[in-house]
């Protein structure tokens, strides 16, 4: 990484032989920006294509046609770059490419009922459809794999902290870029006089603020600098980039967000249909598992049901169903024990169906009771909940929303089996709070489904 810090170092990064002087970035720059008006034209015609030629296919190509199927592209399109303006780099290409085709899908059987002359039949819909939802996945999918798709960062902070911060996106993904770093330390003796220079010769596409001291004043300086960038601070970028909050810049007054007047609300009763229609759908499908499900764990003992206590929203007490992973005297009674990797206690059966999470599916009917949710938080013991308080702060205010089948921290962090384990998890479930509406939630089925198809062929991993 090559760091750019105060003004007596902006000279050094820009001398020759070193990677990002200021001329190389600025040349560096706008080739990019010519690359991503590339990418998005290339973006438009790909779904325009995939929407006219179904559309004409149909309906004969007319002048009529075209100008009915420009419209349609364009709603399209409209609706596809709003979805992947809204935060994908966290949920991934597929979910928002599948969230922006349906959002698309809606306007677009509005439009062609309002329009002259322009229904659409069902087939003719569901080809455009299918379609444009592909078209605009893969072609996003190949921008990511290009210098095209990432993002240039600069970092106001500790040259220490840059690190940090390189190596947790470079260990995620690859659509981030660290182009430098203003040390804070240092500029701060300096007013951060030289910010704008740095700025302007780096070309950032995101300046990331990890210093709270010095936030004004950074941007009051970077106000005087062209508007090429957006600016962020350290925990918002990490929700921005990782799908996470960073547990040790969470205050009391972080929960604000949760709460603020401009925050998208997720109404309780679309999470509600929502959580119905996929638990049905779910058990519907299920249905001829179940039977043999329950076969397999009645050789290891009864009873098939396990039933256990755990904290609900707002701490509300509720009994979580499961099939029976584990040995009958697998806990003794008043002395709870944490889950393991690779737990003795874990049945044969139980550890296909842990690997699987087929012992969950009974919780499908925690959903319909109203219980659970499909997705949040995974509900836990009350037995753990002081001990969880005390070693992992803000824990509790997981419990703002109903507990989960799966949840954003589940396909990220799999089982908690100690307090950083659950410090890990709680990370993730922060952001889903925050960051909870229906797209996520899509996000996190479409996750889970896939892990579990995995998991079903997969061998010799642990339960």
């Amino acid at each position: 990484m090559t760091v750019v810090a105060s003004p007596e170092r902006t000279a050094l990064a820009a001398a020759p032989g070193t990677r990002h002087g200021n001329q190389t970035g600025a040349r560096q720059a706008d080739r990019l920006a010519l690359l991503r008006l590339v990418a998005h034209g290339g973006q438009a015609t790909v779904i325009t294509i995939a929407a006219l030629v179904p559309y004409a296919a149909g309906q004969g190509l007319t002048t009529r046609t075209a100008i009915v199927g420009g419209v349609i592209a364009a709603i399209w399109l409209t609706a596809l770059n709003r979805a992947f303006a809204a935060g994908y780099r966290a949920l991934g290409v597929a979910p928002t490419a599948m969230v922006g085709t349906a959002t698309g899908l809606v306007a677009v059987a509005a439009a062609t009922a309002l329009l002259p002359g322009g229904e659409v039949g069902l087939l003719t819909l569901a080809a455009m459809t299918a379609g444009v939802g592909l078209s605009a996945g893969i072609w996003e999918t190949a921008v990511q794999r290009t210098s095209i798709g990432r993002r240039r960062v600069l970092l106001v902070g500790t040259e220490e902290l840059a690190d940090r911060v390189e190596q947790q996106i470079d260990g995620v993904h690859a659509s981030f870029d660290v182009v430098g770093c203003v040390d804070a330390a240092r500029a701060s003796d300096h007013c951060l006089a030289g910010l704008c220079a740095v700025v302007e010769a780096q070309q950032p596409d995101l300046v990331v603020l990890a210093d709270e001291r010095l936030r004004s004043e950074a941007v009051d300086r970077l106000l005087d600098a062209p508007n090429t960038f957006r600016v962020l601070g350290l925990s918002t970028f990490f929700e921005y980039a990782l799908g996470r909050v960073p547990l040790r810049h969470v205050t009391p007054a972080w929960f604000m967000a949760v709460l603020h007047l401009h925050q998208r609300p997720y109404a309780r009763w679309s999470k509600r249909t929502f959580d119905l229609v996929v638990s049905g759908v779910a058990l519907v499908l299920a249905l001829p598992l179940l039977p043999v499900i329950a076969l397999a764990v009645w050789t290891t003992g009864r009873p098939l049901i396990y039933r256990q206590t755990r904290l609900g929203e707002r701490g509300h007490p509720f009994s979580v169903l499961k099939f029976r992973t584990m040995r009958v005297d697998a806990e003794a009674p008043g002395c709870p024990q944490f889950a393991q990797a690779c737990d003795a206690r874990v049945t044969t059966v139980g550890r296909f169906l842990r690997r699987t999470h087929l012992d969950e599916l009974p919780q499908l009917w925690n959903v319909i009771r109203g219980d659970m949710s499909i997705v949040g938080p995974r509900p836990e013991r009350p037995e753990f909940v002081t001990m969880l308080e005390a070693s992992v702060p803000h824990w509790t205010r997981r419990l703002l929303v109903k507990p989960g089948v799966t949840g954003w921290a589940q396909v990220h962090a799999g089982y908690a089996y100690d307090c950083e384990s659950a410090a890990e998890k709680l990370s993730y479930d922060l952001w889903y709070i925050r960051h909870r509406r229906l797209s996520v939630d899509i996000a996190v089925c479409l996750r889970t489904a896939t892990m579990m198809l995995r998991s079903m062929v997969a061998r010799g991993r642990p339960a």
